[in-house]
């Protein structure tokens, strides 16, 4: 338990007094340290929760001084101050000025009688940290012993509900992209809102960093779990004290271990569902019946559906370090990335193939499925394909669109779809660059003028090109869909134009999409051109 000052008062071997009538709520204070100081301005010294300790040597006289004297100590951040009594030493009692002073600060003032030397004060302090340190140890050592006895019984929800138990502090395990896995017993089983910024920021930095914060006066704190790549996320809910934040590595490792023994345990399902699409690929003809039968026997209930294509690491795209590194080899890291886009991709069908320049990813996704925000977290920067929607027996024709879009990806940059008309690509890749952004400024000129213009480009942009899916857009901007909603009102007061006419949406479409282009090396819009030209 922490030292307070009403526990050192309480001690008959120390035999301290008060020197006025200190309120209750100041002798709760917490003493970290004591130490002793005749230093007329000793508070450049502390720390901060000391018990400071003086015989009054220098102790001013006048009124005036003796304030600046108390005050410097209460702004040090000493949780009290002693003042020495005795035969010999400058004061009998303590004086009058300086009562005042630390009453009127707020500054618990004692007094260390004769006979009872500073060192026994000190020794006391130390003793009293030293022993709520061996508590805080006890109770950790206690604490761990408890998770590794459920982590033996296997599963999540054993060792979250045993930490909860003994720390007081909500937990739950979420898959990287925020769904629930397990609870403990105080846990949301939906994250609030004010966690899903948290979980989004570990997930995208994979195994590289927690986060933590405090809304609504309710602490939050994000651990990613995993050993070799990112597997789930812990989401702690509550105030750790110091013997509950020391067993956290060690919840860490243990619910990682569990995560990956998961992992290993899917093996075989994942193997049979690549299988079952190697199957379904290998009907050129398949009935609209079988494909739709073969699909749900996996969940996967979408009325259309895409082909996805995903250059794997070691492949064309050229970034060979970390991923292939890790994995040993180019098809561990292509099984890797395909085994997390299978826990992500709802049915998980998903197979690696042999590529013309290096393994490939295929999968199968429905419509629906924001495919970007996964392909952002699970193959960053990495070549990918879209095919375009279509029904589940046409999905080979879809996965062979998708495969063809991987060059235009590479140049590119970023996942490449098959659902941009050949038309507007025509007239983006011919028109004049001049003649097209000025276009663009007619269109979008009002959003630049106004407040958060960029943010509200950015959410009309990203709306455009989920289709208008309200959800899947508040998804990859990391907002709630009432404020997309919100947004795009005042884009339709701004610019006076209407989402929902047909003429307008193609040419806010199509102002976006000139503004993404930019000119080479800008990433925007494009620099004004030369003089003279």
């Amino acid at each position: 338990m922490p030292l307070h000052l009403s526990d050192l008062l309480a001690r008959p071997d120390l035999d301290l007094s008060v020197a006025y009538d200190v309120p209750p709520h100041l002798l709760a204070r917490t003493v970290e340290a004591a130490t002793v100081s005749d230093l007329p301005a000793p508070g450049k010294w502390l720390q901060g929760g000391e018990l400071l300790m003086t015989i009054g040597l220098l102790l001013p006289k006048e009124p005036a001084a003796c304030r600046a004297y108390v005050r410097d100590v209460a702004e040090g951040g000493a949780a009290c101050l002693a003042l020495g009594l005795g035969q010999g030493l400058p004061y009998q009692e303590a004086p009058e000025p300086l009562v005042r002073a630390a009453q009127e600060a707020g500054l618990p003032l004692l007094t260390v009688p004769d006979g009872v030397p500073f060192i026994a004060v000190t020794k006391a302090v130390f003793d009293a940290r030293a022993q709520e340190q061996r508590e805080l140890l006890q109770r950790g050592f206690a604490t761990q012993r408890r998770l590794t006895a459920a982590a033996t019984g296997g599963g999540l929800r054993p060792m979250l509900a045993e930490w909860t138990a003994a720390t007081g502090v909500g937990a739950a395990v979420l898959d990287p992209l925020g769904r629930l896995l397990a609870a403990g017993e105080r846990a949301h089983r939906t994250p609030p809102a004010q966690a899903q910024e948290l979980l989004a920021r570990v997930a995208a930095h994979g195994l590289r960093g927690s986060a933590a914060s405090t809304a609504a006066g309710q602490q939050l704190e994000v651990q990613p779990l995993g050993a070799r790549r990112l597997r789930g996320l812990l989401l702690l809910t509550g105030r750790l004290d110091d013997a509950a934040r020391s067993v956290v590595p060690g919840l860490v490792s243990l619910l990682s271990l569990e995560l990956e023994r998961r992992h290993l345990r899917d093996e075989p399902e994942r193997r049979r569902r690549s299988a079952l699409l190697s199957e379904l690929l290998a009907d050129e003809d398949p009935s609209a019946d079988r494909a739709r039968d073969v699909l749900q026997s996996v969940g996967l209930t979408a009325e259309r559906v895409r082909g996805v294509v995903v250059e794997a690491p070691g492949g064309a795209g050229g970034r060979t370090g970390p991923d292939v590194s890790q994995e040993g080899s180019a098809e561990g890291a292509a099984q890797e990335m395909a085994a997390d886009l299978a826990l992500a991709l709802p049915g998980g069908l998903v197979r690696v193939v042999d590529g013309a320049a290096g393994p490939v990813i295929e999968a199968v996704a429905g419509e629906d499925l924001d495919i970007r925000e996964v392909l952002a977290r699970f193959a960053p920067h990495r070549p990918a394909g879209i095919g375009p929607a279509a029904g589940p027996e046409a999905v080979r024709v879809s996965l062979h669109q998708a495969a063809g879009l991987l060059a235009l990806s590479r140049a590119g940059g970023e996942p490449a779809q098959a659902r941009q008309s050949q038309a507007s690509r025509l007239l983006l890749d011919l028109g004049d660059r001049r003649t097209l952004h000025g276009y663009a400024d007619t269109v979008l000129g009002p959003l630049d003028l106004a407040d958060h213009g960029e943010e509200l480009t950015a959410t009309l942009a990203a709306w455009l090109e989920t289709g208008g899916a309200w959800d899947a857009t508040s998804r990859r901007l990391g907002v709630h869909r009432h404020t997309v909603r919100n947004r795009l009102d005042k884009v339709m007061d701004l610019t006076g134009r209407r989402l929902d006419d047909p003429d307008d949406r193609f040419d806010l479409w199509l102002a976006t999409r000139i503004r993404r282009g930019g000119a080479p090396g800008t990433g925007g819009r494009p620099a004004p051109p030369p003089p003279g030209r």
